[in-house]
């Protein structure tokens, strides 16, 4: 027995587009308008969801609530789970003292907080969305920041605009290779359209989050060093993009953006360092203790260990080795095999849509990163008992970032199981020729619904290549337009900002952070869509389409 979605339940697409947008709208608007922290707003979001899908969508109960528990454990693990880890490893390295002693040896490699920004939100972070993904970039710089002095709104928002253009190709390629399972599209062709869009954003976002934090003078006295973080994050993005695949691009590109930052910055100062209380630092640029070299890379002991130990999980070859030890799959009962999406959502006679929890707790990256924060315990002294107890502490100190991310992700999956988000999609599909602008925005819509570009890309994949070949457009443009926008709309999905906001033990602020960063979310999402139009119309920007 199936149950069939509907994309225009009241017969009326204008009227069920507006019912369709209540969640998304009730959630925003909660959080920004009215100030409502963010777990009562994600509740509130969840229980409009569940009321559109019941009563408007006609979801089965049964169906509807398999889908809440499904989207909810999926929440808790594993996003979750990377959160409650990676804050409970920066706890033990600010109890010891050692997170002091890396702040300081990064205030003395790049003294000044804009090229802070530059090297650890942009550079930095662009390592771990390669590695990990899944929040993991914004809960580390955003803390990082945060210890150097910036004041907790700018750590979040900073952070949060930074890591956008490595999100594609986040957590070893993942988005891309979901892209290409369900749209049946070329991996390759895939990866090399989104390395064809990405780079000119790579180039520009120093530029940008040093110009949102510090203003445009600002920018330009150490736009030397905003050129070479992007240029060389950019070049190596598109070169392993088009000529290797999804995995390693992120990978590469952040290390020789890091490294060249460095190399630049052993040679070159901006001429005025700022220092004092300037747009959102607070402390940076006062005196620090000296310490010697062996402290410092004591301090820096527990994140190379994260970053070993995450970029080893990642890799093919050992999460299939510790899923042969441990791999639970439990099928969703009252879902599973129940849903079917229908035309042009997806082909005539799609299989029904799975439900499957699959329980990798062996390979997931949260397991990694708490192996990375034992080791790092055992190496800072920490007894057995002192480590239980401060990983106690680290639980009840996020406990309502988890109940925010299971709700929210609860809330995503009901509309994707509903088939409301759909509804949205279409929309958005139906604006004629200028569908590749519109497109490349629905692709920021199911981020921002979602929290994951590998989401939204399952979401609207299909949808995005069926509309296209209804329009003569590249399905392989407006397949990677839909991941190139969507990497936009990471900096204003709740999970992200709960992330954010938890990292830097600002929770209740979220609204403030949305505030902050939307404007710059929904500018950069219009400038990609641009590009796109551009390259699906516009000569010479036409030949850029991979064919």
């Amino acid at each position: 027995m199936h149950w069939q979605q509907q994309y225009d339940p009241l017969n009326n697409a204008a009227l069920s587009t507006m019912v369709a947008a209540l969640p998304v709208i009730v959630l925003l608007g909660s959080i920004a308008v009215l100030k409502i922290r963010i777990h009562y707003a994600a509740l509130g979001g969840l229980a409009v969801a569940l009321l559109v899908a019941v009563g408007i969508y006609h979801m089965p109960v049964r169906a509807a609530t398999a889908t809440t528990i499904y989207g909810a454990g999926y929440g808790l693990f594993p996003i979750g789970w990377i959160i409650l880890n990676l804050i409970f490893l920066y706890q033990l390295t600010v109890q010891k003292g050692w997170f002091a002693i890396l702040r300081t040896s990064l205030a003395h490699l790049a003294p000044d907080p804009r090229l802070q920004v530059i090297l650890i939100a942009f550079s930095f972070g662009a390592f771990f969305e390669g590695a990990a993904g899944f929040g993991t970039p914004v809960a580390v710089t955003s803390a990082i920041l945060i210890q150097l002095g910036f004041r907790p709104l700018a750590a979040c928002g900073l952070s949060l605009i930074a890591n956008t253009a490595p999100v594609a190709y986040g957590a070893l390629g993942t988005p891309i290779i979901a892209l290409s399972s369900v749209t049946g599209l070329d991996l390759m062709q895939l990866s090399a359209m989104t390395g064809r869009q990405l780079p000119f954003f790579s180039i520009l976002i120093p530029f940008w989050v040093v110009w949102a934090f510090a203003g445009f003078r600002g920018m330009l006295g150490v736009w030397p060093a905003a050129v070479t973080a992007g240029v060389a994050f950019a070049i190596p993005q598109f070169l392993v993009s088009n000529f290797h695949g999804p995995w390693l691009v992120d990978i590469v590109a952040s290390i020789c953006s890091m490294a060249a930052l460095v190399t630049l910055l052993k040679f070159w100062r901006p001429k005025e360092i700022w220092k004092g209380a300037e747009n959102g630092v607070a402390r940076t640029g006062q005196d620090h203790p000296v310490y010697s070299r062996a402290e410092i890379r004591r301090a820096w002991t527990p994140w190379v260990l994260l970053s070993v130990l995450v970029f080893l999980w990642g890799l093919p070859q050992i999460k299939s080795a510790l899923n042969g030890i441990s791999l639970p799959e439990f099928p969703v009962p009252s879902l599973h095999n129940f849903v079917l999406r229908a035309p042009p959502v997806a082909p005539a006679g799609a299989p029904p849509e799975k439900a499957i929890f699959v329980l990798n707790w062996l390979s997931a990256t949260g397991s990694g990163i708490l192996v990375a924060a034992l080791l790092a315990g055992f190496v800072m002294g920490f007894s057995p008992r002192q480590i239980i107890k401060t990983y106690g502490e680290t639980l009840v100190r996020v406990r309502y970032s988890l109940v925010t991310i299971a709700a929210m992700l609860a809330l995503g999956y009901v509309t994707k199981y509903s088939g409301t988000d759909a509804t949205l999609g279409l929309a958005l599909a139906k604006t004629g020729v200028f569908y590749p602008f519109f497109g490349t925005l629905l692709g920021w819509l199911g981020v921002a619904l979602t929290g994951s570009d590998t989401s939204s890309n399952v979401l609207f994949g299909s949808l995005q290549r069926i509309t296209s070949e209804q329009t003569g457009i590249s399905p392989t443009l407006m397949a990677a337009a839909n991941s190139s926008g969507g990497v936009m709309g990471k900096m204003v999905d709740a999970q992200s900002l709960v992330v954010a906001s938890t990292a830097t033990n600002w929770y209740g602020h979220e609204g403030d952070i949305l505030r902050y960063v939307f404007f710059h979310s929904l500018a950069l999402a219009a400038l990609m869509g641009l590009l796109v139009f551009l390259q699906a119309y516009v000569p010479p920007f036409t030949s850029m389409v991979v064919r």
